[in-house]
């Protein structure tokens, strides 16, 4: 039996400062520990992510969290067999902290370096289940800053099928929330909020393409911001209504119905896309992946195809390095590492089909 190998993997791409120790023991992933040091107090002022402020945050948080995860690991530098690293894509200023801190941890160290894809390790997050994908995979990557449905001949293969074509499934998350003025990050108090409304009192739609399973949630957000805050009035056209109040009642409406018709939209393109790219399993990661709406609909959805499904488990679906660790474990193993001129990229490599 081989013996098992083990990495320290860092994430620093958008807003939070992870490190994390992975083994591969026996073709299983286990993950050592996992640091994660967010960042919302930084930003909530704000309304979102300022890249300078995270960058700076990074710069403050990233050797506590190197320590943290090496001492729950019980492990040494020496005992490692590699370093890797999330090294796109995301905001350049943050990778660069990450990716910097990686290369100059594997030089001193004498250890293989990796610079892993942020969008393909949310996927690869499902194989610390105790079963994984059988492959081809359709995965379903919706955070925050991506919303991709992928295809995995592999977990080292893959390409994207279908994607939106502007607001991310998590950006519009927050956007509603923001509009409804619950607070950030607004994902999870916009779904809090609509578990006591009505989700059919308004009918909101994603908009989707006849040529494609791509998805858009842009049009979405705006019908939204208009139901909350009226329609504008425009040149030599009749004054519109007031909207009505505000009441908590109708917040509650609001955020269950633009809930619904966020999930709707994200099974439309993924029956879309599973028509044209049929597989043996389903995955799904990333940040939207905690929400509960989207998990009954993808779960209804692997029992009408008849397929397994796999979801990342809640605490690898936010960004954390732990999902970064077992996607460089895996290129390790098939005898792959890259070399320390690797740069930090703001956007995938992922090839788009």
């Amino acid at each position: 039996m081989n013996a098992p190998l083990t990495i320290l993997a860092l994430e620093t791409s958008c807003d939070e400062t992870a490190a994390a120790v992975v083994q591969l023991r026996a073709g299983k992933l286990v993950a050592l520990s996992n640091a994660v040091i967010n960042q919302d107090h930084v930003h909530a002022m704000y309304g979102g992510v300022v890249p300078e402020l995270a960058s700076r945050a990074h710069l403050e948080k990233l050797l506590p969290a190197i320590r943290a995860a090496m001492s729950d690991a019980k492990i040494s530098f020496a005992q490692l067999d590699a370093v890797a690293v999330g090294i796109r894509p995301g905001l350049i200023g943050s990778l660069l902290v990450g990716v910097s801190a990686a290369k100059a941890l594997a030089w001193s160290l004498e250890k293989p370096f990796l610079g892993v894809d942020h969008v393909l390790a949310h996927l690869v997050a499902c194989h610390f289940l105790d079963t994984t994908p059988e492959y081809p995979a359709l995965g379903l990557v919706a955070s925050g800053g991506h919303t991709h449905f992928v295809y995995m001949e592999s977990p080292l293969s893959a390409r994207v099928v279908a994607r939106t074509r502007d607001d991310a499934a998590g950006e519009a998350f927050d956007k509603a929330a923001s509009i409804l003025q619950l607070g950030w990050p607004g994902g999870p108090l916009l779904e809090k909020l609509a578990r006591g409304g009505n989700a059919q009192a308004f009918d909101f739609h994603a908009g989707h393409f006849a040529d494609s399973a791509d998805m858009s949630f842009s049009g979405l957000k705006t019908a939204f911001l208009y139901e909350v805050r009226g329609t504008p009035n425009a040149p030599n056209r009749p004054a519109r209504p007031a909207p009505p109040e505000l009441t908590p009642a109708r917040k509650a409406d609001l955020a269950a119905s633009f809930q619904r018709g966020l999930v709707r939209g994200l099974e439309k393109s993924l029956r879309a896309a599973w028509k044209i790219n049929p597989c043996l399993s389903l995955c799904a990661g990333g940040g939207v992946i905690r929400n509960e709406s989207v998990r009954d609909m993808l779960e209804a959805f692997a029992h009408t195809m008849n397929v397994p499904l796999f979801l990342s488990p809640k605490e690898f679906c936010t960004d954390n390095a732990v999902m970064i660790g077992g996607l460089a474990l895996l290129r390790l193993a098939a005898g792959e590492h890259d070399a320390l001129s690797l740069a930090a990229q703001p956007l995938s490599q992922l090839r788009i089909s």
